[in-house]
């Protein structure tokens, strides 16, 4: 059985990885360090060496690892997260090793076989380590130096190895670049937000370090003095302030790359902003990425960041000019469910500037007057927002309607708009104005939220399962103030309506144990930032994307071909302006058949930033209607309008059209640049409209365009097929089967390319017949039937909730446990997975929210929670009685 503090420390944010496998041990003592090769994928080999420093009189057990021959190198440190040790970022290590860079990996000051007491990366301590350890890189043979004694290096790692990158580029000035991920900018603003004890993620803190005894001894008095009195007092916050990166903001001066996780309660994205608020004011060049996961669990997309964070050193400590390190703000947003294992699926947004946390306020009335409530003797039961572990894995379902909260009768009060007219996506801390009175002139500590609520009003979702604490003294009470809710990106839906909530209790902090009396009074209306610019700037694909086919270059000609023989087209509609696409009553027989369709009165609409899945059996019609819509066959009856214009051969809007046929169209004897500007050449556009560079920077094939297609793998056609497909930045991009000889790595970078081409409001339109493929990528479906439409809609409609609900789990769940669950009131039935790893659990009446309350309650550990139809179920059962 897993022990409650295994449970914390397993949970709490390391960087994973896959462990690269052992191929050879040398059995070679050097200088103190055993040497291991191990593989990483392929050559280069890389090589460990494990040795134990004293680089601040302290014993540190270290791992450096290096790759390839004797040439120079920048070097990277990486630390670990709490609780946790150098090995687990072995898998980091090895990755950046074999792409040319130096890295040194260490356990922290009381953590795995380093010695020490731990100290929260007190610069005389933790942080003093970290600049030994650089002054050891200093000496390597194989690391590059800026000057004598002065290595090239940057430093990364997750939560409190995070915070230690921060601070040595404060305290070192030979830091040249960091990229800290989830971590804290204050620690006392992170434990005592406002003033409020953040009891749950402290001891959770303090357990996963070994115990109070395994930490430095004031840091151990000043928790045990906090936690008895429930209360920091001003030695505690002086005591973490001093010690955390805030301390010495005048001082990082260092690009920069900044990961926060959405899904966290213990370092929200407020501490991301202040990082990005003073390094940027330094002069340094700053990116901010906020994540899906945190340290409330859900995905911490670790291949993208990783990928990320090498750009990112490839650029600023490698020098490579050229390299993308991505947008200035990029965020990740669920975009439906993968109903196979129940988890989120993401597409990123982007802007080439941070906006902040108020960027594009827009108000929404409350309703007025004043709430009472009570803050309970002993403040509980409590109320309930958070749960580490648990509500990370929940909050990347809140924009599908699942999420767990609760409130309890007269503890609360709410004030509530009324149902929004357009749908509105809130991305920042929204802030209301209220007028706090409590009795007897006592502080008064609420929790501020805000819900999405239903239509109908009987589901409210609380978005990433975040609360903001206050603390008001009797001096700031009578008089409005200006409170700031949880940093969030949501949105809500036209129809719903927004719920300001201001609780007395919460399960993660701590209330007064005196009972009191509170009265809110909203003296205007929420303002929530919708930060514009993110939602409207075209999103630009990394460098690194690859597997999209190629296109042919008989699409070009047929448009070339046509130019001469194009009729008069009917006049353009402007109410479709915006419209990537409308068809209407489509259809086109057989050749020579009076009676048989291949696409009989089809009608759908596409809007703009989707990503539509054509689907149907063979014969169903759609490469016919995709022939269509790309001008090369006419309809016998119909109209498509691409943005308004109606498509005949050779009409001027289909160069607002990329479309992919099978096959890659190059002439093998000419180089990849060449057949770049034949296709271009081909369109007859100006070559100031091919954005050229872009394209080949996504295509990423360096020296390789100068030579001959004929010479080049499978890879490299496909790499250049991106760019032949991009020419121009389409508004429309169409794909017919595009996953057709692709390998699953390539499949799963060829989804990622449709998403993010997507995220900036272009369009992408899919065939394809790998129908999990077109769950995970798609938002949106049209099935068809022997030319006929059968159903159109969005991914989640088409499947259905249902009422079988798939739960997985983190850890096996036991039969006894099923059988606790399967008698909860309203549950049909409760079914463990064939890997013990989940439950399928049939719905008789409650809500999932309910379910999910239920299941928290009974300790069973969620990783996630969706319907249990998937695409293919959905699909046989519309297409049944269709064709094979």
């Amino acid at each position: 059985m897993e022990t409650p503090t295994a449970r914390w420390r397993r949970l709490l944010p390391r960087t994973p990885g896959r462990w690269a496998a052992a191929v050879a041990a040398l059995a070679v003592l050097v200088g103190g360090g055993t040497w291991t090769a191990v593989a990483d994928d392929g050559p280069p080999a890389v090589q460990r060496e494990d040795r134990m420093l004293r680089p601040g009189g302290v014993p540190i057990d270290t791992s450096y690892f290096t790759a390839g021959g004797s040439g120079k190198r920048p070097a990277v440190l990486i630390g670990h997260g709490f609780g946790g040790s150098k090995n687990d970022v072995r898998a980091q290590a090895e990755k950046l090793a074999a792409e040319g860079y130096a890295v040194l990996t260490w356990s922290a000051r009381g953590f795995g076989k380093s010695g020490g007491a731990i100290s929260l990366n007190d610069p005389d301590g933790e942080v003093k380590d970290v600049s030994g350890l650089i002054d050891w890189l200093a000496k390597r043979p194989e690391v590059e130096l800026d000057k004598k004694g002065d290595p090239r290096v940057g430093l990364t790692g997750a939560s409190y190895g995070g915070a230690v990158s921060l601070l040595a580029a404060g305290h070192d000035q030979r830091v040249d670049a960091i990229a800290p991920v989830i971590t804290y900018w204050n620690l006392a603003d992170a434990l005592f937000p406002d003033g409020v004890f953040k009891k749950l993620w402290a001891g959770i803190f303090v357990t996963s370090g070994g115990g109070c005894e395994k930490f430095e001894k004031k840091l151990c008095e000043m928790y045990e003095r906090v936690a008895v009195s429930g209360k920091p007092d001003a030695a505690a916050t002086e005591l973490l302030t001093e010690r955390s990166p805030s301390a010495v903001a005048d001082r990082i001066k260092v690009p920069s790359l900044l990961l926060q996780g959405q899904s966290d309660s213990l370092f929200p994205l407020g501490h991301a902003d202040a990082m990005q608020k003073a390094i940027s004011a330094n002069g340094a060049p700053v990116s901010v990425d906020w994540i899906s996961g945190g340290h409330d669990g859900g995905d911490n997309e670790t291949s993208r960041v990783e990928g990320r964070v090498g750009a990112w050193f490839d650029r600023y400590l490698k020098e490579e000019t050229g390299t993308d390190t991505g947008p200035a703000f990029r965020v990740t947003r669920t975009g439906g469910i993968d109903s196979t294992d129940g988890a989120a699926l993401k597409r990123g947004a982007s802007s080439d500037t941070y906006p902040g946390l108020r960027s594009g306020g827009r108000e929404i009335p409350l309703g007025e007057g004043t709430k009472t409530f009570r803050n309970p003797a002993g403040s509980a039961p409590p109320a309930i927002s958070a749960v580490p572990g648990v509500g990370g894995g929940l909050s990347q379902l809140s924009s599908l309607g699942v999420g767990l909260s609760l409130d309890f009768p007269g503890q609360f009060g709410r004030f509530e708009s009324a149902p929004l007219a357009t749908s509105v996506h809130v991305t920042g801390t929204p802030t209301a104005r209220v007028t706090v009175k409590a009795t007897e002139g006592r502080d008064a500590v609420l929790f501020g939220k805000v819900y999405d609520v239903s239509p109908d009003g009987r589901q409210q979702v609380l978005p990433s399962q975040l609360v903001a604490p206050y603390r008001i003294t009797p001096d700031q009470q009578g008089k409005p103030i200006e409170l700031a809710l949880p940093a969030v990106d949501h949105e809500f839906d036209a129809g719903h309506r927004m719920r300001l909530v201001f609780s007395a209790t919460d399960l993660g902090y701590a209330s007064p144990a005196e009972p009191a009396t509170y009265t809110v009074t909203a003296d205007g209306p929420l303002t929530v930032p919708t930060a514009p610019a993110v939602t409207t700037a075209a999103a630009t694909l990394p460098w690194w994307t690859w597997g999209l086919p190629a296109a042919a270059l008989v699409i070009a000609a047929a448009l070339l071909l046509t130019a001469r023989r194009r009729t008069a087209t009917p006049a353009p509609d402007p109410a479709l302006t915006d419209v990537p696409l409308q068809i209407t009553g489509l259809s086109k027989k057989y050749a020579k058949s009076v009676d048989r369709y291949a696409v009989r009165e089809l009608s759908f609409r596409v809007e703009k930033g989707q990503v539509l899945g054509l689907l149907g059996p063979n014969g169903a019609g759609k490469t016919t209607t995709l022939r269509m819509l790309m001008g090369l066959i006419t309809p016998d009856e119909g109209e498509i309008r691409v943005f308004g214009q109606a498509i005949r051969p050779g009409a001027p809007v289909l160069s607002r059209v990329g479309a992919f046929v099978e096959g890659a169209g190059f002439l093998p004897h000419l180089s990849g640049r060449a057949n770049l500007d034949l296709y271009w050449q081909a369109t007859g556009r100006p070559a100031e409209d091919a954005y050229i560079d872009e394209a080949l920077e996504i295509a990423g094939l360096g020296d390789a365009l100068a030579r001959a297609v004929r010479t080049y793998s499978q890879g490299m056609r496909q790499r250049l097929a991106i760019a032949q497909a991009m020419l121009g930045m389409p508004d429309l991009l169409i794909l017919d089967e595009p996953t057709n000889g692709l390998d699953p790595p390539q499949i799963r970078e060829m989804r990622d390319v449709m998403i993010r081409y997507a995220a900036g409001g272009r369009t992408v339109i899919v065939s394809s017949h790998l129908l999990s493929e077109v769950e995970q990528s798609c938002t949106h479906l049209v099935v068809m039937d022997r030319g006929r439409l059968v159903q159109a809609g969005p991914v989640a409609e088409i499947t259905g909730s249902g009422d079988m609900i798939l739960v997985t789990t983190a850890e096996e769940v036991s039969e006894p446990l099923a059988e606790k669950v399967a008698s909860l009131p309203g549950i049909g039935s409760a079914v463990r997975l064939d890997d013990g790893r989940g439950l399928l659990v049939r719905l008789d009446g409650p809500t999932t929210s309910r379910l999910v309350a239920d299941l928290v309650r009974l300790d069973v550990p969620v990783t996630g929670v969706g319907p249990h139809r998937r695409l293919e179920d959905a699909f046989l059962t519309l297409i049944s009685g269709g064709a094979a």
